[in-house]
């Protein structure tokens, strides 16, 4: 971590949580990815998108969440770390909208958010449905983890109740498998990316500039610029998809 306004707020292994302080009565959660150093703990991700650095006036307060076990939410301090920290941020000041973001595992984090605190958007990129063996056939890309986990909270990635807006981000090379098993209600805009894979959504995302200007739709509720973006960047809505 290099950024010294970085502040930490809460570390209780394997979890610790860091706040960058900003404006505004909004408050993005980061949820951190398995990360490239298995020796270390994962590093704070989507630092500029979640604080809306570089297309707003002013930062706004964001947190970032770590998981040194890689346990996919299943360890159970997962709950405690995430209620304790948005208390320490409500007790500084109000928030009104939340927003949880998130890559692979930190994705599948931002879904199980929702359960547990009232988040209003979540922008999950390459989530998994499940990473318990044997519930997508043929799945072994994060083993190394996840044979690690002794004990599966849940069977399959949950998606968060009717009064929050998920946006789900696929790339339809290697992640149809976990892609296609995710229910379709309402609340969820499903999006494909056929000509991307797992590991190339969020640079090819991060490269045209629409991951931010995906966060900032998802956090003002305006799907249609939402959907616009993502079209622009080749996405195309799972109900149009065709394999």
């Amino acid at each position: 971590m290099t950024d010294p306004a970085f502040e930490r707020i809460y570390a209780r292994a394997p979890f610790t949580v860091d706040l960058l302080d900003g404006g505004g009565d909004d408050l993005v959660i980061s949820f951190a990815s398995i990360g490239h150093d298995p020796s270390r703990p994962p590093a704070p991700e989507f630092v500029a998108t979640a604080t809306g650095r570089g297309t707003l006036g002013f930062p706004r307060r964001a947190l970032f969440i770590s998981d040194d076990s890689r346990s996919w939410t299943n360890d159970p301090g997962f709950a405690p770390a995430l209620r304790a920290a948005l208390a320490e941020v409500r007790r500084r000041r109000p928030v009104t909208r939340i927003a949880a973001i998130g890559l692979s595992m930190g994705a599948v984090s931002a879904l199980v958010a929702a359960e547990v605190i009232p988040v209003d958007v979540v922008l999950a990129l390459s989530p998994q449905f499940s990473v318990k063996p044997g519930v997508v056939p043929g799945e072994a890309r994060w083993s190394e983890w996840t044979r690690q986990i002794a004990t599966f909270a849940r069977e399959t990635t949950p998606l968060p109740p009717a009064t929050c807006w998920a946006i789900l981000c696929h790339g339809a090379q290697d992640d149809l498998a976990q892609a296609m098993p995710f229910p379709h209600p309402s609340n969820v805009d499903h999006l494909i990316f056929p000509d991307l894979g797992h590991s190339d959504l969020a640079p090819h995302l991060k490269a045209r500039g629409g991951l931010s200007g995906l966060m900032e739709s998802a956090l003002a509720g305006d799907r249609r610029r939402l959907l616009r973006i993502a079209s622009a960047a080749g996405a195309v809505r799972r109900e149009k998809f065709s394999p």
